[in-house]
């Protein structure tokens, strides 16, 4: 007997959110926290993203803060809602902090299409099990409903336009950067952290495996080899197995529970995350009156 289909009955049109949310917190939340931050690390090879991300310093100076703000900034929305007093502290936040770069709309369409594209790429790749029609659509209705918030103009309309928007993209403007090699190498060590260091070399090599020749080249990262590659899959498809035979997850899987989530262990507001215009007295105070 298989596991209950939590998102039977949904109407992807209307209840999108509530989809998108179980897989999130329920069914895949491991995969998908991987796939976002691979998503946004496929950016960073896009030089005009890359580069300003190194000139800003975060990455240098604080990898792990810069890590957990934008994972936690993501998770608010799709936990309390777009509406919810935390949801709109965080959507404020990213676009207090969008504002403060000259960030084009081309861009900000291509990391959105990241967050659909990449997912969905992963979860068909190494998911315990294939979303259903509605999943995929109610996904795509959620980043777009997120894109909105987020005031980027001609968002696309369908999966496979994400899709074509993204590949089309990356085809266009991959290059090979020194800043944003930086804000990638910063990325891996974070990463490479998280384990212990008698693996990390391993880690790494997995890391690279999963990277498609393209990313690689324009990082200048050497390719790993097509043993490396098999191993590195096959240990993902073995997992997807595993978790499939596992009971349903009864309580949600929290980013801001997990161990990689070093920063603020005493608890954060959203209104007080990311990073602020230098001489702005009150963090948060004046986003959230405004």
């Amino acid at each position: 007997m298989g596991k209950p289909a939590r998102n039977a009955g949904l109407d992807p049109e209307t209840d999108f959110h509530e989809i998108y949310r179980n897989l999130g917190l329920y069914e895949f939340p491991w995969d998908l926290n991987q796939a976002l931050s691979f998503a946004l690390f496929r950016t960073y090879a896009v030089p005009s993203i890359g580069r300003l991300l190194d000139e800003t310093g975060e990455f240098a100076a604080r990898t792990q803060k810069r890590y957990d703000d934008t994972s936690l900034l993501l998770e608010a929305p799709l936990v309390s809602g777009f509406d919810s007093r935390e949801g709109k502290d965080a959507l404020r936040r990213i676009n207090a902090m969008h504002r403060m770069y000259d960030i084009s709309n081309d861009d900000m369409r291509y990391v959105l299409s990241t967050f659909v594209v990449v997912p969905q790429r992963w979860l068909d790749d190494y998911g315990w099990r294939p979303l259903t029609e509605a999943e995929k659509l109610a996904a795509v209705r959620y980043y777009q409903s997120l894109g909105r918030h987020l005031g980027i103009k001609d968002i696309p309309d369908t999966f496979a336009d994400f899709a074509r928007l993204m590949d089309d993209y990356e085809a266009a403007h991959f290059a090979y950067d020194e800043g944003a090699r930086r804000v990638a190498d910063a990325t891996l060590d974070l990463l490479v952290g998280f384990y212990p260091r008698a693996v990390a070399p391993a880690v790494r090599v997995f890391s690279r495996s999963l990277m498609d020749p393209p990313l690689l080249r324009a990082f200048g990262y050497r390719e790993p080899g097509r043993l490396a590659r098999r191993l590195s899959t096959g240990a993902l498809r073995l997992r997807a197995r595993v978790v499939a035979l596992l009971p349903a997850r009864r309580r949600p899987a929290l980013v801001r529970d997990m161990p990689r989530i070093r920063s603020y262990p005493g608890g954060f507001d959203p209104a007080d995350l990311g990073t602020f215009t230098p001489g702005c007295p009150v963090r948060g105070t004046a986003e959230r009156q405004a």
